[in-house]
Order: C-alpha cells, then structure tokens, then sequence
C-alpha cells in the first residue's frame, strides 16, 4: 500500500510499506478520507508534539483523523464487521484504568495515540483497536467523519463543559482549522460568536461560518474591542485556539466576571496573571482536549438536529501522492482544513 512518511526537517516521502493485518481485537480499515492538523506538522518538523519513541523515529505513518470502510476484523472482534463505515477515535488505552472505564483513553496513563505512536491515516489502509473505530452513518461523507473525529468532537467536549448556550457570547481566538470548528459548534449551540484574528481572510471566513462579529488582533486591542461589543461586561466564553500567549493572555483578559476560559491551541509556555487575570474574577479555566469515546453518538446527533456544516472548514482536497505538496501548502498556511481524499 502506498503511505506517507515524515523523516522530519519539512520532508515529506510517499512510499510502499506491507498492508497491516489485524490483530486479534483490530480492525482492518481502506482509508476514505484523512485530514491534516496543525499537531501533524510537529512530525513534519521533526519535533513531536505528542507520542512516544516511535513518533520521535521519524519512520511512523502520519494522520489521526481519518475514516473509512472495514475491510478486515480480528478474530476477537463483536460489534464491528466487514463493510462497517467508521471513523477512528484517535487515543487507544490500556482498556482497564479508571479513564478507560470512563471513556477518557487520552488520559490513560499508557495510551497510545494514532499517527504518532502508531500508523496513522496517511496511507491507503489502518488499523485501529475495535472499540475506537466510531461508527460513521451514511448521512455523513468520509470527510465529514475525519474532521468530526478531532476538531469538531473536541470543541463539542469543552463547549457543553462550558454550557455553550444561545443566551451567552463566546469569543474565539485563533481562526485555524480548530478556531473554525469552534465557531461552528458555537452558532450550533445558538450563541453569538465573536471572532478574533490578525489575518483579514480568516475573519471573513467566519463570518460565513456564522461568526456575529469580528476584531482583527492586529489593528486593536482585541480585548478593549470585545468589552467594548458586549457593553464593558466582557464575553461569558472565551475560547483561545491559537496557542499563542498574546491570545491566552487575550481570553482571559477579555472574559467577564464568572465566565469561562477554554485553552485549546498547543502551547509550552505563558506567562500570565493568575490575580487580575483569574482570582479576582473568579473565572473557570479549562483545558480543551478531544472527547471521550461514548460522547461519539451525541456529537453525531449534535451536528445533524442543528445542521452543521462540518465540511465549510475544510478549504483543499488532495491525493496521497501529492502529500508533500499538501504539507508543504499547509505549512505556509495557504490552506485551512486540508484533506487526502480516496474515491
């Protein structure tokens, strides 16, 4: 089968590797769609942002959101058959800790995540253990069950955390990929959505997503002009998924007095003020990361009653053999959401 490589230091190689059989409690799945993410480009940089020895190897199949259509299933394997169409939950866990029994893999204390410490979507098959392969409707494209699977499920996992409702206004920082998901889940749970970038396009793209208002970071003082749109009060959410101080520091200066702060872009380092910033506002800080696995049918019913467009964030379609192209193009950000696609 044909897959993708990151050796690291921006090199991208499309090459031959033995198609995966099963194990006992896998499944086999032909790869129909598989999207790229900002957290792909640490491999593509050479400097994994998560996953263990085998991420760092430079050797491993990239990709941890993607779905597909079941074409083999181990000998352990109930629930899950041949011809099944499914979309692969990204964190695999040992199956016995409390955060397993829970749903919560990504918190189990060996989890193993897909695209990094094992191959990922970027080929023409995977595997993935039986009880993460999500089982994907017919009324959803291969496309939209890659994009569900990591941007859009986990926005849905902090907004309902954070009672994402049509009576408050949350304000989004950092229009990628995931600032784009996160407007989108925002309008579905009815609220008013501020959006808050330093790129013009970006802001005008959420504007078609359904943003209410936009402010560009580059010109204004992004938080003065989000208290100046919600009469002084300041936003009731604030979403920070750019991962950048300037706009961690933006959310929790521009949230209200009891409000909520999510923090969803990747980042190392901030500096902050925990005083001003938090205690004497008695805010609620959050960390957004990706959605436990029995959350799966509700985020699928979500996006349907509410008639969410999942697939206006993704901007670009390519083929596998055009993946150094395709990374290449991301990296310099001329494309948004972009996506390997299989006929």
């Amino acid at each position: 089968m044909r897959a993708v490589i990151l050796p690291g230091d921006k090199k991208v190689v499309v090459a031959d590797r033995e198609r995966p059989e099963p194990k006992p409690h896998e499944v086999l799945v032909q790869t129909k769609a598989s999207a790229i993410c900002r957290s792909d480009m640490s491999l593509y940089y050479g400097n994994p942002i998560v996953g263990g020895e085998a991420a760092e190897t430079g050797d491993v199949v990239p990709g941890h959101e993607a779905a597909g259509v079941v074409v083999a299933v181990g000998d352990a394997v109930t629930g899950v058959a041949v011809g099944d169409r499914v979309a692969a939950h990204l964190a695999v866990g040992c199956g016995h800790c409390e955060y397993c029994g829970a749903g919560y893999t990504m918190l189990c204390p060996d989890w193993k995540c897909f695209g990094f410490d094992f191959p990922g979507g970027d080929a023409e098959f995977f595997t993935i253990a039986a009880r993460n392969a999500l089982p994907l409707p017919d009324h959803f494209s291969f496309k939209a069950g890659a994009v569900l699977t990591d941007m859009i499920g986990s926005q849905y996992h902090v907004q309902k955390k954070m009672g994402v409702s049509g009576n408050k206004t949350v304000a989004v920082i950092g229009l990628g990929p995931m600032g784009s998901a996160a407007v989108l889940v925002a309008k579905g749970f009815g609220a008013r959505v501020i959006a808050v970038d330093i790129l013009d396009e970006r802001l005008e793209q959420a504007r078609v997503l359904g943003a209410d208002d936009i402010v560009n970071s580059r010109d204004t003082d992004a938080a003065e002009a989000i208290r100046e749109l919600t009469h002084g009060r300041g936003v009731e959410v604030a979403i920070d998924c750019s991962g950048n101080p300037a706009g961690q520091n933006t959310a929790l200066d521009a949230a209200a007095k009891l409000g909520c702060v999510a923090f969803v872009g990747e980042s190392r380092a901030t500096e902050i003020n925990p005083s001003d910033q938090i205690l004497r506002k008695l805010l609620t800080v959050v960390g957004g990361w990706y959605f436990p696995l029995g959350e799966w049918p509700e985020i699928l019913r979500f996006i349907a009653d509410n008639k969410v467009d999942v697939e206006a964030i993704i901007s670009h379609e390519y083929s596998l053999e055009d993946a150094e192209q395709a990374f290449a193009a991301f990296d310099r950000r001329e494309t948004e959401k972009a996506v390997f696609t299989w006929s």
